[in-house]
């Protein structure tokens, strides 16, 4: 594994980690009810035609980057997460088309289909997901 790719998954747990135990927990969890596309990074495939669908909440605030995550909805069949931001590390978990991920933050990686963008989700297991595949109403923060 690089060296960069390293630095990024040490300093985001770390941030990670002081993160939760400083955070409450999100009460409102769905997602805005305004059309939306997907952020420049995530090149998302067919997404559904941007019906985000729910009540909105603080989610639905245009851009707020000091949101703690962002949402994403895959767009692939079935997309591997990944232990690195990379297509040779271990697959953790699969998530499948229409399924919504928490994206803590992005980083650069292994291109995929041209988009060398990768998010580290946080859905119970900590794991990177590459944007190519993941469509977002507003672009991550870097890790």
């Amino acid at each position: 594994m690089a060296l960069r790719s390293r630095l990024a998954i040490s300093i985001a747990a770390g941030v990670l980690a002081a993160a939760a135990a400083a955070t409450p927990a999100v009460a409102d969890d769905e997602w805005g009810s305004q059309n939306g596309g997907s952020s420049g990074e995530s090149q998302g495939g067919d997404g559904g035609g941007g019906d985000w669908g729910g009540s909105g909440g603080d989610w639905s605030q245009g851009g707020n980057q000091s949101q703690q995550f962002t949402r994403g909805r895959v767009t692939a069949s079935s997309l591997l997460l990944r232990s690195a931001p990379n297509r040779g590390s271990q697959v953790i978990r699969v998530v499948h088309q229409g399924d919504i991920v928490r994206i803590f933050c992005k980083t650069q990686g292994e291109s995929v289909q041209g988009n060398r963008f990768w998010y580290l989700l946080a859905d119970g297991t900590w794991a990177w997901g590459s944007a190519r595949f993941i469509e977002t109403r507003h672009t991550p923060r870097w890790c």
